[in-house]
């Protein structure tokens, strides 16, 4: 199953207490590395959100970001810390004893300027945290979701790629007797220049070896199996990416092949055709995971 290393996600949820906002992308790389940037308040979820994150994802350099978004309301709203208020005032009570001072109690400009005593409505970050982690796990799965179709379609530019190639070795095969017929005339006028020098026998011995190694039959057999293998890999359940890259290798290299066995024009402008063909399924290739 082919699956794209570029996607991009995003998901945003509004609560009492505020938002919270999720954004993956990625780009092709050759291994995993996730990237995961979480204000430092909520830091706890890193490490299930990067768990997460690689049970789904085995290729790809991953950018994850959470935005966290309290409403102004809910981080200004102020609270009197009655008992530290109360301490405050009887400690007081207690020095004036003590010193037998007659002072009056605390004034409330006194009180208000004693650390503490003004606190602001504090937010449940364990709420905050659980709601975090459900809400990145929606966004891997509409990332994982989009991976898909892209991947999806990447298969079926290469499969579109694979029918050309394969167009193209049935013609050469179609016409092989012919390309061996025209490559056997080109080698024997070739050796003319040297009919003179060699023996008869030596003569007919160099043209039958010149032949079978222009004859690309063989080459012609090994794109089949490539392409074969190709189809087949595209349809497995897992990580393709690393193995299509080797088999595009295989593929470009049965297309040099038959680019130096040939000795008519027609040939060598089939072989540059599967080249470029190859080199486009091999670009596309290494977005694949």
């Amino acid at each position: 199953m082919a699956m794209s290393m570029t996607a991009f996600a995003r998901k945003q949820q509004e609560y009492e207490w505020g938002s919270l906002i999720w954004e993956m992308r990625s780009v092709n790389h050759r291994y995993l590395e996730p990237g995961i940037r979480i204000p430092e308040a909520l830091r706890t979820l890193e490490p299930k959100a990067r768990d997460n994150l690689r049970k789904v994802i085995s290729r790809g350099k991953i950018e994850c970001q959470l935005r966290f978004q309290p409403n102004e309301t809910a981080s200004t709203e102020l609270f009197v810390n009655t008992a530290l208020v109360t301490q405050l005032s009887e400690t007081a009570q207690r020095i004036a004893e003590l010193s037998n001072l007659s002072s009056a109690p605390l004034s409330v400009a006194e009180i208000l300027k004693w650390p503490g005593v003004l606190q602001s409505a504090e937010l449940d970050f364990e709420l905050v945290t659980k709601q975090a982690e459900r809400l990145f796990n929606e966004t891997l799965s509409e990332f994982n979701q989009t991976r898909q179709r892209e991947g999806d379609e990447l298969a079926v530019f290469v499969n579109k790629r694979l029918q050309t190639i394969r167009e193209i070795i049935q013609n050469v095969r179609k016409r092989l007797p012919e390309i061996v017929t025209l490559q056997q005339e080109v080698i024997s006028s070739r050796l003319q220049e040297f009919k003179a020098e060699l023996e008869p026998a030596r003569l007919e011995m160099e043209i039958v070896l010149l032949a079978q190694k222009s004859d690309v039959a063989e080459e012609l057999d090994r794109l089949d199996t490539h392409l074969d293998e190709v189809e087949r890999v595209l349809t497995r359940k897992e990580p393709v990416g690393r193995r299509l890259d080797f088999l595009m290798q295989e593929l470009n290299r049965e297309a040099n092949t038959l680019s130096s066995k040939s000795i008519v024009a027609e040939t060598t402008l089939n072989a540059v055709e599967l080249k470029v063909l190859i080199e486009q399924m091999r670009e596309q290739i290494q977005n694949i995971e």
